[in-house]
């Protein structure tokens, strides 16, 4: 069917959500528009579907995630006699529509429904699928992406995001719908009235936030503390249960941003809703000119990422994610050891892109350091490993640079609670002993080495642009850059066709699975990796620089960022 076909189909039967039909028609004499919405259909994937709401096969809307749903209920009919699914949803536009329809198409195929009542996070929605014994979970999200966007995750019967083979299969399940005519629907009152939708209540979050009070490294020391904290959800999921995380740990002098507190996906006060950004914190650092607390959280809308702020200098700087995960490794190996409480041949797991100073931390107390492609539910497969073999204590902590980390076999996906809870509890606890969190930062980097990390974001917009970002790519792995800032390249890792070709020529077979990325070694141990993002149209690239003085390390690392936005920009 061709482009205009298909605008003309949805004129006349896209009827049950009006915004979309006015939509249609307010682009009718716009080639361009038209084309946006209809030129393809999205893309299910491993991080389930991504993309601007609206009227098209590549928009979100109720026809879209109705035939992502019913391929996902087709292919669990396949292979589960009763097969169960809950799904949670955040503060974004029409997610609450988006997760009810995805209830009512399941409910229309036979398969049971657990759906929350209420928003709730993305590590809440992990905990779930293992917590109710279901067989997949759906999570409607857009994680920080601006208001424009919305999403839809799927997850596996193990409480991480779908791997490839399944998510291929539920593709194929897909592929095979006309997305108007093929969808079962059921009406949800009946639904609801008969069982097959049940609604989830307090019960489920009561018992994750057990789960996650486990994880206390020094109980009762945060309720010794005078620490302040400012805590914004950016408008998302994280309301309720960090707060309750914080309280129940004995954090009492906590102060919430008002204008961010509420749910509100169109993030009015931080377009950009994403905790890695400065500008999300403008409203908590205005608050902090009269609180003056000792640090500074900030979760984006589905709770699975944090950053933070601290004093330093007489002024708050915002930590990387690679800072943070790093200061936590250290936190809860180094008291973890003293007690006498680590385990038998622990583990901790990063992705290939986040800093290699968590490697050293790692050593340093005897951790296996496992290292995974980027995605979270390759840490998530990792777990269940250990579980599988008897042994999950030996997980102790798991994270990447993108501000997302997990402590705790609670959940396999990205944890932002936890990780409130640890940040407070750890801050807390250098306090106590005359420390700020940079200071112990700089002791780490006068033990370790410095290691300086920046994140290259190269934006690339419609169907042209995700042409270019392949161009770039192909381009990339034909002439491979013999330097880069001044430096030699060392050897390149093609992860798609897995072998890391050295300068010499030899040539090493690489053992994790096939994807689209490009790792760069350089000298001094440099580097950098470029990879198109899984789930918004940009190519990104890690750059990591190394220097016996923080002024040495971050002159390499701005001339590396300069070619990496060359190389990245085509």
């Amino acid at each position: 069917m061709s482009v205009s076909e298909s605008y003309e189909r949805w004129l006349s039967d896209a009827v049950e959500d009006p915004d979309l039909g006015e939509e249609l028609r307010q682009i009718a004499n716009n080639e361009n528009e038209i084309y946006e919405r209809f030129y393809r259909e999205l893309e299910f994937g491993t991080a389930g579907l991504r993309g601007i709401i609206g009227a098209g096969t590549n928009r979100m809307n109720i026809y879209t995630v109705r035939k992502a749903t019913q391929g996902l209920a087709d292919y669990l009919n396949s292979r589960y006699p009763a097969p169960c699914v809950v799904i949670c949803y955040d503060s974004r536009i029409k997610s609450d529509l988006f997760a009810k329809e995805a209830a009512r198409v399941l409910a229309g195929n036979g398969v049971s429904v657990r759906l929350f009542a209420e928003l709730a996070p993305v590590p809440v929605l992990s905990f779930a699928v293992k917590h109710l014994v279901c067989q997949a979970g759906i999570m409607v999200t857009a994680s920080h992406n601006p208001a424009k966007y919305n999403g839809y995750k799927c997850y596996g019967p193990e409480g991480y995001q779908m791997t490839d083979d399944d998510a291929n299969a539920v593709t194929d399940c897909i592929r095979k719908l006309d997305l108007f005519t093929d969808i079962r629907l059921a009406d949800f009152d009946t639904a609801v009235a008969d069982g097959r939708i049940v609604m989830v209540g307090d019960d489920v979050n009561d018992a994750y936030l057990a789960c996650v009070a486990t994880q206390q490294v020094n109980p009762g020391i945060c309720a010794q503390s005078d620490l302040k904290v400012i805590y914004t959800p950016l408008n998302g999921a994280g309301n309720k249960p960090v707060r309750k995380i914080l309280e129940r740990i004995g954090l009492s002098q906590v102060t919430v941003v008002p204008e961010q507190e509420l749910p509100d996906g169109n993030f009015p006060t931080a377009p950009f809703p994403n905790p890695e950004l400065r500008q999300p914190f403008d409203l908590a650092l205005k608050l902090a000119e009269t609180i003056e607390p000792d640090l500074l959280l900030a979760t984006d809308p589905d709770c699975d990422r944090v950053g933070i702020a601290v004093r330093q200098n007489g002024e708050y700087v915002l930590l990387t994610g690679n800072e943070t995960g790093c200061l936590l490794l250290h936190y809860i190996l180094s008291c973890r050891a003293a007690q006498g409480n680590l385990p038998q041949d622990p583990v901790v797991i990063k992705t290939i892109v986040t800093s290699d100073l968590a490697t050293r931390i790692a050593e340093k107390f005897g951790c296996e350091m496992r290292e995974v492609l980027t995605g979270f539910k390759y840490i998530g497969e990792q777990i269940v490993d250990m579980e599988q073999a008897g042994t999950p204590e030996r997980f102790q902590f798991g994270f990447e640079e993108s501000y997302g980390c997990l402590a705790g076999t609670h959940a396999r996906d990205k944890d932002a609670v936890v990780a409130s809870m640890l940040i407070c509890e750890m801050a807390a606890y250098y306090k106590a002993n005359g420390l700020s969190l940079p200071e112990v930062l700089h002791l780490l980097y006068h033990e370790h080495g410095v290691y300086r990390h920046l994140l290259v974001n190269v934006q690339f917009e419609g169907a042209q642009g995700m042409i270019a970002m392949d161009g770039i790519m192909k381009n990339l792995r034909a002439n491979p850059p013999k330097t880069l800032g001044g430096l030699n390249v060392l050897s390149v890792a093609d992860y798609l066709i897995g072998e890391r070709r050295a300068a010499d020529g030899t040539v090493e077979k690489l053992t994790l699975p096939s994807a689209n990325v490009l790792s760069f070694e350089l000298e001094g141990h440099a580097g950098i990796i470029v990879r198109p993002s899984g789930t918004e149209p940009k190519i990104k690239g890690y750059v990591t620089a190394t220097g016996a003085t923080l002024e040495e390390a971050d002159a390499v690392a701005a001339k590396l960022r300069q070619v990496a936005e060359e190389k990245l920009k085509g």
